[in-house]
């Protein structure tokens, strides 16, 4: 599932494909041919992110998407090429196309109802002004595990399984630990962390969580094998004390940590 850094990445981008352009819209597959009806014409005003939600702005309505671990967005320059396939939505303006495919959710909503959904979400460390008294909050009245509340979207908005299992690594925090049984200043370093990487993201585009003197290949761009401490790396070599790197179910999702680093 495509993680915090690169639902912003698809808010900027779109702003500049089809910012200020009236867009056309229509729903090839015709699942959601209403709202497209809704939409079509009509100016795209500015897009925003929170978390792993994805808001395009046209007068007083938002569309509202959520990728979920299937949905795409494409785009490219016209002549858009043809419709094939489960093309949920098709957005054309200002020289450019847009295409979303298997999206969980894809929905016109009002000011309101989009207020609900954001209701519903906790900080998010990408935002302007992110609200990191909130997250340490509800982290310190939760009795659950804090690699379990890493990946509550209710607590922090656009952490996914890998900047979970980084993060916690960085901080070396044991991911079983209940959130309540933590320092509030441990939970600011974690948090400020967070801030960094997801940032760093955005920047790149790509997770890279590592230091250069804990890579295989010091300099020069990150390779994917030298990107992350512990994601996907289960057996292998910790990069800082050596022993076999675990992994387990927690969350619904494959965690991976050092029994030695997070002790």
């Amino acid at each position: 599932m495509p993680e915090g850094h690169t639902i912003h990445r698809l808010a900027r981008r779109h702003a500049r494909l089809l910012g200020g352009q009236h867009v056309s819209a229509d729903s090839p597959q015709g699942r959601f041919e209403d709202g497209a009806s809704l939409l079509d014409g009509r100016v795209l005003g500015a897009t925003d992110a929170w978390g792993k939600h994805l808001f395009h702005r046209y007068d007083d309505l938002w569309l509202h998407v959520h990728l979920g671990l299937y949905g795409k967005f494409r785009d490219g320059t016209l002549p858009a090429p043809a419709a094939r396939g489960a093309l949920r939505l098709r957005l054309v303006g200002g020289g450019h196309w847009l295409e979303l495919r298997g999206p969980t959710a894809c929905e016109v909503l009002t000011d309101a109802e989009r207020k609900l959904v954001l209701a519903r979400l906790g900080p998010d460390p990408l935002r302007r002004r992110p609200d990191a008294e909130a997250f340490v909050a509800r982290v310190l009245r939760s009795r659950a595990p804090v690699a379990t509340l890493l990946m509550d979207q209710s607590v922090v908005a656009g952490v996914g399984n890998v900047y979970r299992a980084e993060v916690l690594f960085r901080q070396r925090l044991d991911p079983l630990r209940p959130g309540r049984h933590h320092d509030a200043a441990v939970l600011h370093a974690l948090w400020d962390d967070l801030v960094v990487l997801l940032r760093a993201g955005v920047r790149a585009g790509r997770i890279v969580t590592t230091m250069p003197d804990d890579r295989e290949r010091p300099s020069g761009r990150p390779r994917r094998v030298d990107a992350h401490y512990v994601y996907g790396r289960a057996e292998l070599p910790c990069r800082i004390c050596g022993m076999p790197v675990q992994d387990t179910q927690i969350a619904a999702r494959r965690l991976f940590w050092c029994p030695v680093c997070q002790a």
